[in-house]
C-alpha cells in the first residue's frame, strides 16, 4: 500500500487535521486565561479587554474549521462513495466534530452536568482518533476522481428514506410517545416531545440502515427485499453504512444534549440489540432469533418513559414486556407468508426450521400470553378503565387472527394476523395514552 498526499482528498484531510488542532490549542488557552470572559455575544463577540481577542480568533477559527469539514464531508459523499473505509470514517468524523461543538455549547448554558462534561471528553478523544486514522487513510485509499457521476437527487432521497424503514420507524416512534405520555401523565410539553421523538426516529432509522448494510447480500434472494436500495445496487455499500452510522451518532447527541442521559443510553442500548445482538448474530444463527431479538424494538415505550421521569418505574417494564411478547405473533405470521424467501435466504425462522403448524401453535400461545401481559397495568393500578376496556376489546380481536391461524392455516390468514398484530400495538398504546391523560 502505497501513502501519498497528492490526492486532493487526503490534502483537504490534513488541511482540516491541522485547522481542529489549532482549534484545540487555541481554545485550550481561552480556557486556561479566562479570555472567555472579556468577549461577550453569538456566534462573534465583541472584546472588552487585548484577552477579549483570544476568544475571537478561537471562534473565527471554529468557523473555518466547520467550513473545511462540510467541504471534506461533501467531497467525500461525491467522490468517495465507493470506499468501504473513508466514507464512513470521513462521515464519523464529521458528526464527532460537529457534535463535540454541539454538546459544548450545551454544557455552557447548563452550568457543566457531569454526564454531558464527560460526553464532550470522550467525543474529543474520538475525534483525534479518527481525524488521525482519516489522515493515514486518506493518504492510502484516496484518489483523485476525474470524473462525478450525476445523480437524480430525487431518487436518492427515496432512496435514503426507504433504507430509514419509516413504516417502522414510525410505528416505534408510536411506542416511545406512549410511554412519553404515560410517564408523563399528561401531555408532554412540545419541547420534551420534539427532542424526544427526533433522537427516537434518529436511532430507529440508523439501526434500520444498519440493519439493511449487515442483510443487503442476503436481501437480495428474498422478493420482499430484492428491491431495497444497497440490495438493488442504488446506493453503494459505504453510503448505507455511513448513513446509518450517521443517524445513530446523531441520535446520542440529540437524547444526551436535549433529553436526559437513561433516554439517551437506553436508545443507544436498542441500537446496539438490534445492530450486534440480532442482525449480526442471531439473525442467521437460531431458531429463536425473533424471540430473543424482540428485546430491540421494546426498549422505544422505556425511552420515552426515561424521557419523562428520568428512571423506570414497573409500569416501563410491562410495556417493554408488551412489545417483547406481541413481536414473535407478528413477525412469525410474516415467516409464514414468506417462508419460502427466507428458506432460500437461509434464514431460520420457525417456519422454515420447525415448520408452520408448530409456528402456528406458537403464535396462538404467544398472543395469549401478551393479552396477559397487556392486563398487568390494569391489574397493579398502573392504568384505568380506558385502558383495560381497549386491552380486552383489541386482544379479543387478536386473539380471534391467531386462533384463526392455528385452526385454518395459510397464507391468507397468516397475512391477516400479520397486519391486525401491527393495528393492535398500534391502538393498544394510543389507548394507554388517552387512559393515562384522562
Amino acid at each position: 500500500m502505497r501513502y501519498s498526499l497528492k490526492s486532493s482528498f487526503a490534502q483537504l484531510t490534513l488541511a482540516v487535521f491541522i485547522t481542529v488542532f489549532f482549534v484545540t490549542v487555541l481554545g485550550r488557552i481561552v480556557t486556561t486565561t479566562g479570555a472567555w470572559a472579556f468577549c461577550s455575544g453569538w456566534p462573534l463577540c465583541v472584546p472588552t479587554m487585548p484577552l477579549g481577542y483570544l476568544k475571537l480568533a478561537h471562534i473565527l477559527l471554529v468557523g473555518l474549521a466547520s467550513l473545511l469539514m462540510i467541504l471534506l464531508l461533501r467531497k467525500a459523499w461525491r467522490e468517495q462513495r465507493d470506499q468501504n473505509l473513508l466514507l464512513p470514517l470521513t462521515t464519523v468524523t464529521g458528526v464527532l466534530f460537529f457534535g463535540q461543538a454541539l454538546i459544548g455549547a450545551i454544557i455552557v448554558t447548563r452550568s457543566f452536568p457531569l454526564h454531558l462534561v464527560i460526553l464532550h471528553t470522550a467525543t474529543a478523544i474520538a475525534l483525534w482518533i479518527a481525524l488521525g486514522v482519516l489522515v493515514f487513510a486518506s493518504g492510502a485509499l484516496a484518489k483523485d476522481v476525474t470524473e462525478i457521476a450525476r445523480f437524480d437527487f430525487r431518487q436518492r432521497a427515496k432512496d435514503f428514506f426507504v433504507l430509514s424503514k419509516p413504516i417502522i420507524v414510525l410505528l416505534l416512534l408510536v411506542t416511545t410517545y406512549s410511554g412519553l405520555v404515560a410517564g408523563s401523565k399528561a401531555w408532554p410539553s412540545a419541547s420534551l416531545t420534539f427532542w424526544t421523538l427526533l433522537g427516537g426516529a434518529l436511532a430507529a432509522a440508523g439501526s434500520s440502515a444498519l440493519n439493511q448494510y449487515i442483510d443487503r447480500e442476503l436481501d437480495k434472494n428474498m422478493q420482499r427485499t430484492a428491491k431495497r436500495p444497497l440490495a438493488d445496487g442504488r446506493l453503494t455499500a459505504a453510503e448505507g453504512l455511513s448513513y446509518g452510522l450517521a443517524l445513530s451518532l446523531v441520535s446520542y447527541y440529540v437524547m444526551a444534549g436535549f433529553v436526559n442521559l437513561l433516554a439517551a443510553l437506553l436508545s443507544l442500548a436498542g441500537i446496539f440489540y438490534y445492530v450486534i445482538f440480532y442482525s449480526v448474530l442471531l439473525k442467521k444463527a437460531t431458531v429463536q432469533n425473533i424471540v430473543i431479538g424482540g428485546g430491540a424494538g421494546a426498549i422505544p415505550p422505556m425511552v420515552g418513559w426515561a424521557a419523562a421521569t428520568g428512571h423506570l418505574g414497573l409500569a416501563a417494564w410491562i410495556l417493554f414486556a408488551i412489545v417483547f411478547f406481541w413481536t414473535p405473533p407478528h413477525f412469525w405470521a410474516l415467516a409464514i407468508v414468506r417462508m419460502k424467501d427466507y428458506a432460500k435466504a437461509g434464514v431460520p425462522m420457525m417456519p422454515v426450521v420447525q415448520g408452520e403448524e408448530k409456528t402456528r401453535r406458537h403464535i396462538l400461545v404467544y398472543t395469549i400470553e401478551l393479552i396477559a401481559v397487556t392486563l398487568l397495568l390494569p391489574l397493579f393500578n398502573l392504568a384505568g378503565t380506558i385502558y383495560l376496556i381497549s386491552a380486552l376489546v383489541l386482544g379479543g380481536f387478536l386473539l380471534y387472527a391467531a386462533w384463526r391461524v392455528f385452526t385454518i392455516g395459510g397464507n391468507k390468514v397468516a397475512w391477516t394476523m400479520y397486519r391486525w398484530s401491527s393495528m393492535y400495538l398500534a391502538f393498544i398504546f394510543l389507548a394507554l395514552m388517552i387512559d393515562a391523560v384522562m
